[in-house]
């Protein structure tokens, strides 16, 4: 086992993070499209599985499960430093893009779980941007975004505790 892995247990976390002084980057449909990029780039590459997401005017929520061998911090360096390199190439310049850290909650159970998604999914509702989840273009509920399912692990978990 890795030592950074003292820093976080494995599991599936629910991780949020904003970008710099809460500026609304997500406006713009191109960087949002880069956003998801960057994240299904290291989800192929299997430094984590994705279970949901909403990409919002200033912030994200994710639901995803690191890899064996990278902590949740890791997963979350390379999503925001992948972006911020991605998105610096392409505007010629460098500049702010997230504001410090994260923050981030170890699911429990199943019904933890579920009401992390939930709570992702109705993020934009909530906000008022769209009437339901599902019409809302970066937010996992809308149709055609492939996800992981949960780790069977913790699905055996789960079940035991039921």
């Amino acid at each position: 086992m890795k030592p950074g892995r003292l820093i976080s247990p494995p599991g599936t976390y629910f991780v949020t993070f904003s970008t710099w002084e809460r500026r609304r980057l997500f406006v713009v449909e191109n960087y949002v499209r880069l956003f998801l990029k960057t994240v299904y780039r290291h989800r192929r590459e299997g430094r984590f599985q994705l279970h949901a997401f909403v990409v919002m005017p200033e912030h994200v929520h994710l639901l995803i499960t690191p890899a064996a061998d990278v902590t949740i911090e890791h997963a979350v360096q390379l999503i925001k430093g992948g972006y911020s390199h991605a998105l610096g190439e392409i505007l010629g310049r460098k500049r702010e893009i997230w504001q410090r850290g994260f923050t981030d909650h170890r699911i429990r159970d199943e019904q933890d779980l579920l009401r992390h998604k939930n709570y992702v999914h109705q993020n934009p509702v909530e906000r008022g941007l769209v009437m339901s989840a599902e019409e809302y273009r970066y937010c996992s509920a809308f149709p055609g975004f492939k996800l992981d399912p949960w780790p069977s692990a913790a699905k055996a978990e789960f079940s035991k505790s039921a």
